[in-house]
């Protein structure tokens, strides 16, 4: 029986890429972001195996839904890949705005954990795998930079999550790279990492025997 991946912000970049990938590698994928027509046809091009749910993950109640009407398509949730994540337009603490830091910190940290809070049944009844979006940002030091504290909470917390659910078996991830070559940058970046290299280390991560844990995977461009 294939195995059940849900994955936050799958609409494009990233997220499009692991849904594409795993389902390569046999999983059946769950596709949530606020864009229906995006997901809709990213899930018709997969074929039976993928599942489109329109969905704010910063909403506790829309990603416990979305977790059993995945559930009850596939017959179980087997991982998450907690992978929506946003910047600000205004960098620095002093010229920064408040209000961008409040709608960061609800998808880049608020979205991790409700995500998590909801899917640790599902993962305990499978000894499932539950993956996030780190950064090289969550590793390093960032002049003034709020976007980077969200992503060492983010490295934080997987580490916190990986203890808890090593109780029961499961195993948790966090993905952490450099620059990506998606539209979080308005110039195209062909030299740096490519969403497809980070969804080749989701589904590395996801694969590994029951032996073995991988708690973070750091990737950065070779150019």
């Amino acid at each position: 029986m294939a195995k059940t991946l849900l994955i936050t912000g799958a609409s494009s970049g990233i997220g499009a890429a692991t849904a594409k990938a795993a389902a390569e590698a046999g999983w059946n994928v769950a596709l949530l972001a606020r864009s229906t027509d995006k997901i809709e046809k990213l899930a018709n091009e997969i074929g039976d195996g993928a599942l489109a749910i329109t969905c704010d993950v910063t909403k506790l109640d829309e990603i416990t839904d979305a977790l059993q009407q995945t559930a009850e398509r596939f017959g179980g949730v087997d991982g998450v890949f907690a992978n929506a994540g946003t910047g600000v337009e205004k960098p620095g603490v002093e010229n920064g705005d408040p209000e961008e830091w409040r709608g960061m910190i609800e998808v880049n940290i608020m979205a991790v954990l409700y995500a998590a809070h909801a899917a640790i049944p599902h993962l305990r009844k499978t000894r499932g795998h539950f993956v996030i979006t780190g950064s090289k940002a969550g590793r390093d030091t960032f002049k003034g930079s709020v976007y980077s504290a969200t992503k060492h909470f983010v490295h934080g917390f997987g580490e916190n999550l990986a203890e808890e659910m090593r109780e029961f078996g499961g195993r948790a991830t966090v993905i952490a790279p450099g620059m990506v070559n998606t539209d979080f940058f308005d110039d195209p970046k062909p030299t740096k990492i490519q969403p497809e290299d980070v969804a080749n280390a989701v589904v590395f991560a996801l694969s590994q025997p029951e032996t073995a844990a991988v708690r973070e995977i750091y990737i950065m461009p070779n150019d």
